[in-house]
C-alpha cells in the first residue's frame, strides 16, 4: 500500500525558511495528487497545498498563499512544500496526503508528520 514519510521539520525563527520533503512508495506516484495539511495544539487538521497529479496546477490555503509553495518530482516520488516567511502560527505537525480519485472510488493515504516549530 502506499507510504507517505515527510522530513524537514525543525525549528525556525520567524521569518525563516523551511522546506519539507514526503516521499512516496507503494503505487504510481503521477497517479495521485498530493497535499500538505498541518495540525497545532488544540486545533483541527487544516488543509494547506495541494498539488494534481501532473503537477501542473495547485492550490493553497488563503493563510499560506504567497508564502508557501507545493512542488513534485515525479521522477523522484516526492512532493515539497517551500515555506517562506514563517510565522509562529505556522507552527504545527505537518502532514503528508496522496489521495485519488475514481468512477467508482476515493482513497486518500497520510503520513506520520514532522513538527514545524517557528519561534518568535
Amino acid at each position: 500500500q502506499v507510504q507517505l514519510v515527510e522530513s524537514g521539520g525543525g525549528l525556525v525563527q520567524a521569518g525563516g525558511s523551511l522546506r519539507l520533503s514526503c516521499a512516496f512508495s507503494g503505487r504510481i506516484f503521477s497517479t495521485y495528487a498530493m497535499g500538505w495539511f498541518r495540525q497545532a495544539p488544540g486545533k483541527e487538521r487544516e488543509f494547506v497545498a495541494r498539488v494534481i497529479p501532473s503537477g501542473g496546477s495547485s492550490e493553497y490555503s488563503d493563510s499560506v498563499k504567497g508564502r508557501f509553495t507545493i512542488s513534485r518530482d515525479n521522477a523522484k516520488n516526492t512532493v515539497y512544500l517551500q515555506m517562506n516567511s514563517l510565522k509562529p502560527e505556522d507552527t504545527a505537525v505537518y502532514y503528508c496526503r496522496a489521495d485519488k480519485r475514481t468512477t467508482m472510488a476515493y482513497v486518500d493515504y497520510w503520513g506520520q508528520g514532522t513538527q514545524v516549530t517557528v519561534s518568535s
